[in-house]
């Protein structure tokens, strides 16, 4: 049978969020590349030439692979992805930044397991659960194997350390489970240990728990663990109603830490203000808009387990990332998707929107 066209809205918003990310790389990394590389662009080439490029040549070509495919490959690339998680704790090939061992260098590759590990995750447990779909409510059968899948790569990436990218993948977890008709009785009890776990790992870092500190205080150690959410503020709250002008923000000139990465919702509400910040968001929303209809309409199981894992993992982790950046929760090192540098991220956040593309091209009008 024919395919139809791909998810329009969708197809056009995605690409709309890459290039908005690129021009605002473009704009906050001037003064961290001038400082770390002595050249200005350092970091916009870098993210055009080695994600945004390859990664939009990999959405195209993902469009037009039948996600079928991907349940007969799941479990081959799960163990891939396990090994790379593993990789990253070898001397040599797993890389340290500001004391957490999470990239990996391969020859002239260099890339993150972790964000590789959401996309993986999808895929297997879509495959896994599709398969005992009758008897998801199945406590030993179903769900505390379910439970082993997660606690298994949860402890590698516990161990990296990159709580934000844990919590994250629980939540598509969660939510794989949740569109499969599991049990919320199981569903609760799984948020409560994961809660427990959160109360403990918040306890044994204390940089965690200055986060929830700040969090609650803001004004505490404004020079020390609270500078950057007082300096993200700072930007935002400077931005007002229309914003300073591209270009013309003053907290990516090393005042506000990761102007690129997690803190760069802040620069886009400096320069853009708070209308820049609000279509951003709107952007968004039709991300998740568009992947939960695609999901409902999936046309069989594990379509629909794959359409919303994707959706989740990148609506959930795009309003976490705004949330934590303006002080509506900790905290967290998330990435924003398709905006925030990072060519692995990038990449597998743009093959992963292809293959919810090629899913609604196969939904019935």
């Amino acid at each position: 049978m024919k395919d139809n066209h791909a998810d329009k809205p969708l197809m056009i918003t995605i690409f709309a969020l890459v290039i908005f990310g690129l021009v605002m790389i473009f704009s906050a990394g001037v003064a961290l590349s001038l400082n770390n590389f002595g050249e200005p662009y350092h970091y916009f080439y870098h993210q055009l030439f080695y994600g945004i490029i390859p990664g939009l040549i990999l959405w195209m070509v993902f469009q037009n692979i039948d996600y079928h495919k991907w349940e007969r490959w799941a479990v081959p690339f799960f163990i891939l992805t396990l090994a790379f998680l593993f990789l990253v704790f070898i001397p040599g090939i797993g890389q340290a930044h500001k004391g957490a061992v999470r990239w990996i260098a391969l020859g002239p590759i260099n890339f993150q397991p972790t964000e590789v590990a959401k996309l993986a995750i999808i895929l297997y447990l879509a495959a896994w659960i599709s398969k005992r779909k009758d008897k998801i409510h199945d406590f030993m059968g179903v769900f505390v194997p379910f439970l082993g899948i997660l606690a298994f790569m949860a402890f590698l990436i516990f161990n990296q350390p990159d709580v934000g990218t844990l919590g994250m993948i629980v939540i598509i977890s969660m939510s794989i489970f949740f569109l499969a008709s599991g049990k919320l009785s199981h569903l609760a009890s799984l948020l409560t240990a994961g809660l427990v776990a959160l109360f403990f790992m918040v306890k044994l870092a204390p940089y965690r728990m200055a986060r929830l500190t700040v969090f609650l205080n803001p004004e505490t150690d404004p020079q020390g663990i609270g500078y950057q959410i007082n300096q993200a503020l700072i930007a935002i709250g400077s931005g007002g109603f229309w914003g300073i002008g591209l270009g013309h923000g003053r907290q990516k000139f090393l005042y506000l830490p990761e102007p690129i990465g997690d803190s760069i919702y802040a620069i886009i509400c400096e320069e853009l203000g708070l209308i820049g910040g609000m279509v951003l968001v709107l952007l968004f929303v039709v991300v998740g808009w568009r992947g939960f209809l695609i999901t409902k309409k999936a046309p069989d199981f594990f379509g629909k387990l794959v359409a919303g894992g994707i959706t989740t993992w990148l609506t959930f982790q795009a309003f976490i990332n705004i949330a934590a950046i303006t002080s509506l929760m900790p905290l967290t090192g998330i990435p924003l998707p398709f905006v925030s540098y990072g060519s692995t991220a990038l990449v597998i956040a743009l093959i992963a929107s292809g293959i919810l593309l090629n899913i609604s091209k196969k939904i019935t009008p």
